[in-house]
């Protein structure tokens, strides 16, 4: 077995990535790299992944159930009708990641999405997922950054779109499963 698997508690192999905690390991198998579509669903993978920027995955995952209270279940109807207020509120809120430009910029993604042709959001997304993928042997292969992320990360940034940069925009990837990352020997990857 690599260092790159580990073996669970349960006797399952995974991702190292994973390590002992039982909320990761509970992402890592029912969410991680599965195909997700939707506008709503994609804008709160697309909110969650900027908040995340320069955290551990970890941090967001204990904290979104109280991010999605706080951003109205990310319907980005609700949310751009968001005000300064609201903004301090979210200042104040020690369930989130206080970051201003992270929150304002959620908002005003909120408005350019809920501006989007219902679907025309998620079609944008996937329409960069890649028609092929090369399931990784090790994380040393597992890329930050891909020319598919680079130009998705472009196209959203060109419509305004803020806190999508490639390596935020490849995670996004990651965890919606336009790629599939569970490197080899892991139980997801088949």
């Amino acid at each position: 077995m690599t260092l790159d698997i580990r073996t669970g508690p349960d006797g399952i192999d995974r991702c190292a990535w994973v390590g002992d905690d039982a909320e990761y390991r509970r992402y890592h198998d029912e969410e991680w790299g599965r195909p997700l579509h939707g506008d709503r669903a994609l804008f709160e993978k697309m909110s969650l992944e900027g908040f995340q920027a320069g955290l551990s995955w970890i941090t967001i995952l204990r904290k979104r159930p109280r991010f999605r209270e706080v951003f109205a279940g990310f319907d980005p109807a609700a949310i751009a009708a968001f005000t300064a207020d609201d903004v301090e509120r979210l200042m104040q809120d020690a369930g989130i990641i206080r970051n201003r430009a992270k929150i304002e910029a959620t908002i005003s993604n909120a408005r350019l999405a809920l501006a989007m042709a219902p679907g025309d959001l998620d079609a944008l997304m996937w329409s960069f997922a890649p028609d092929s993928h090369v399931r990784p042997t090790s994380f040393a292969e597992v890329p930050a950054t891909t020319p598919a992320s680079d130009a998705l990360s472009k196209a959203l940034r060109k419509a305004g779109f803020r806190f999508v940069g490639s390596t935020t925009m490849y995670a996004l990837m990651q965890s919606a499963g336009m790629v599939d990352d569970h490197v080899v020997g892991c139980h997801r990857a088949v």
